[in-house]
């Protein structure tokens, strides 16, 4: 093969290496989307002024009508007079006033214990990248992970060329994900990430109070839903989501863009590759491209299989080759 088309061969891998888990990564493809729903909360209008209230003036008080003493009541009950008599019954009323809420110096609820992680305290996956057409190796990437137990998580991940693609073509993306480990799972706060060494500005930060997400490379703010993630935690919220095997659903921030997308279940399957054997479920979200994903069900959901298939058909997969946890 000549030198030059071996090295636009070589280019043309890297390329799609590059994106199989960079920032510009299409797992999931641009959808238009659709704008948001506004909901707006009112007071409801004040309860009609008391016409119903003022024909019951025989319904005051039982206070106010011994201080009458009309004949009838004295008549109609012997014990009346044991009832008016003492001024004590006047203030009775006023006891149920103590059952007011305590105040919150005196009512304080004992904080929450943090959230436990599902997946173990620390640990790192690594996969070899495959064209799968060719049978080839083009790359290879390492996933590591870390709770530190004060309710936070630190994701890193790194994806390069190898081989002889690496030799006309060195890519190497960095992409940190940090967060909060809440009840639905992660919560990213900052995603982080560079090509070669260098920052790319395609990053993002989320304000999970505004319910809104950041990115770096034009500074455009996008609303987003509960249990949105970054190209990177995604892979690690999936062994947080409850039913997962009827479907699901997430919001998705890449360095370049915030869509929502649905995944699809496709039922458990036996897989082998270099880690071991697994029983997995195979899911798949499908935009322009088809992003699959097999998580290990006996191994803490944790993925050991993904398949990018671009919308020109080229498919690349990674398959985990050593999983290794605390």
């Amino acid at each position: 093969m000549p030198l030059a088309l071996l090295a636009a061969f070589a280019g043309s891998l890297a390329i799609h290496v590059a994106l199989l888990l960079g920032a510009d990564f299409e797992l999931f493809a641009e959808q238009e989307e659709r704008p948001a729903l506004r909901a707006e909360l009112r007071a409801p209008p004040p309860p009609a002024p008391a016409p119903v209230a003022v024909p019951k003036p025989p319904a005051a008080s039982p206070v106010a009508r011994p201080a009458a003493r009309p004949p009838r009541m004295v008549r109609a009950s012997p014990a009346a007079p044991e009832a008016v008599a003492p001024p004590a019954p006047a203030a009775e009323p006023e006891t149920p006033m103590q059952n007011d809420p305590v105040p919150p110096s005196t009512a304080a609820v004992p904080e929450a214990p943090p959230v436990q992680p599902i997946l173990p305290a620390s640990g790192t996956i690594r996969f070899a990248i495959l064209k799968e057409s060719l049978d080839l190796q083009v790359g290879r990437a390492e996933h590591r992970w870390a709770f530190p137990g004060d309710g936070t998580y630190r994701l890193s991940g790194v994806t390069e060329t190898s081989g002889l693609v690496a030799v006309f073509k060195p890519v190497r993306i960095e992409t940190v994900s940090e967060g909060l480990l809440a009840a639905g799972g992660l919560r990213p706060v900052r995603f982080r990430t560079l090509k070669n060494g260098r920052e790319s500005n395609e990053n993002a930060d989320f304000d999970w109070t505004a319910g809104e997400v950041r990115l770096a490379r034009d500074g455009s703010v996008h609303k987003i839903v509960p249990g949105t993630q970054d190209i990177l935690s995604l892979n690690y919220q999936l062994a947080y989501l409850g039913r997962l095997e009827e479907g699901s659903g997430m919001g998705v921030v890449t360095g370049r863009k915030y869509a929502r997308h649905a995944i699809d279940s496709l039922g458990e399957e036996e897989v082998e590759v270099p880690a071991g054997r697994f029983r997995t479920l195979h899911l798949r979200a499908m935009t322009e491209s088809v992003t699959e994903v097999w998580i290990a069900l006996d191994r803490h959901r944790l993925p050991v299989k993904i398949r990018f298939t671009d919308k020109k058909g080229e498919s690349f997969v990674q398959v985990a080759t050593e999983i290794g946890t605390e």
